[in-house]
């Protein structure tokens, strides 16, 4: 299992609805993280629809808080961001949430401990929330219409921790219980359309048959079949081929 500290604790300052902690709880569980914090919840702690909201990661709630002021919840970090859409005039890095996270992997590599806050759902951090703060973290949002959800700002940045830690191929083949086709059994599926091609006239005229062939085959090995389709395609010829006049007919 994996040290709770070795990931950074988000800090939830002064929350407005206990869905929109419960969500937060849920977003920070599906990438890992654990160290929920939470600062002067406006509704009470503990609150029943944070936990309703919070599903099955009900038990970072357990240990939340609540914590009395940013101060207090801060108290045992080494370096601090705090999320924000607004430009506040505050001399700071301001960072990506990729650049943040990869920041934050490489404190806590160090030893450190890290702090992310998130301010209310209605205004944001304030002023006096962010000079507490090392660094800025603004997420390029269309700047018509910048405002985040709380749970979706927990959301982006727990993606960016996770996607900043964790080795996820960009892209993968879901093959579905089959295999990739091997050279010879493209080869015979080839061999396959050009009887059957050959059987129709395809072939014409007799002087580019060579190259319309060498196109065929071209083809079949830049499609990277499966075992599955090689063998639907043996069936779709098989089932044409019962249906033609034969010759006589």
């Amino acid at each position: 299992m994996q040290d709770p500290q070795a990931s950074p604790a988000f800090i939830l300052v002064r929350p407005q609805m206990g869905e929109n902690i419960g969500a937060a709880a849920r977003a920070m569980l599906n990438f890992g993280l654990e160290r929920l914090r939470v600062v002067g919840p406006r509704d009470g702690w503990p609150n029943p629809k944070a936990v309703a909201m919070a599903s099955g990661a009900g038990r970072l709630l357990d240990f939340a808080g609540p914590y009395p002021d940013v101060q207090a919840a801060i108290a045992d970090c080494d370096y601090v961001f705090a999320t924000t859409a607004r430009n506040r005039e505050l001399t700071k890095p301001v960072m990506t949430p990729e650049r943040a996270m990869e920041h934050a992997r490489a404190l806590i590599a160090a030893g450190k401990r890290v702090g992310v806050l998130f301010g209310p759902e209605r205004a944001g951090l304030e002023n006096s929330d962010l000079v507490l703060a090392n660094a800025i973290v603004s997420v390029p949002v269309n700047p018509d219409f910048p405002s985040l959800n709380l749970g979706q700002c927990v959301l982006l940045l727990g993606y960016e921790w996770r996607r900043q830690t964790a080795c996820v191929p960009p892209e993968v083949m879901a093959m579905a219980g089959t295999d990739f086709a091997s050279g010879i059994e493209v080869e015979k599926l080839g061999d396959h359309f050009e009887d059957r091609l050959e059987a129709a006239g395809f072939f014409f005229p007799a002087t580019k048959a060579a190259g319309m062939k060498l196109v065929l085959r071209n083809m079949w090995s830049r499609l990277h079949l499966t075992r599955a389709d090689v063998q639907s395609l043996h069936g779709m010829l098989r089932q044409i081929a019962r249906h033609l006049p034969k010759d006589g007919d």
